[in-house]
């Protein structure tokens, strides 16, 4: 049974992904972008970690993250409920942006 309320629907895998001397967890919604870009404003996450479908984070946001409100999920979740909320951006696509 997956970790999550209905209500909230910002997700954050964990930091596992390396660059730059940390890990890195990827912050999504899968109701709106709008959703995603008010709580990343709101949890001081700068626009420059926005890459299209998602915001990289921190590892040491992790946490923080979570007591605000950011839904636990495995990497597998939050790549199946960003696809099925149709916001997911493929590889694919990012080759034409």
């Amino acid at each position: 049974m997956p970790l999550y309320n209905d209500a909230m629907t910002v997700l954050i895998d964990r930091p596992t992904w390396p660059a730059h001397d940390t890990t890195w967890s990827h912050l999504v919604s899968d109701l709106s972008l709008d959703e995603l870009h008010e709580f990343a404003q709101r949890n001081g996450i700068p626009p420059r970690g926005f890459d299209r479908d998602h915001y990289d984070v921190p590892a040491e946001r992790y946490e923080s993250l979570v007591a605000a409100g950011a839904v636990p999920v495995t990497n597998r979740e939050l790549v199946t409920r960003l696809r099925a909320s149709g916001l997911r951006i493929t590889a694919k696509q990012r080759k034409g942006l």
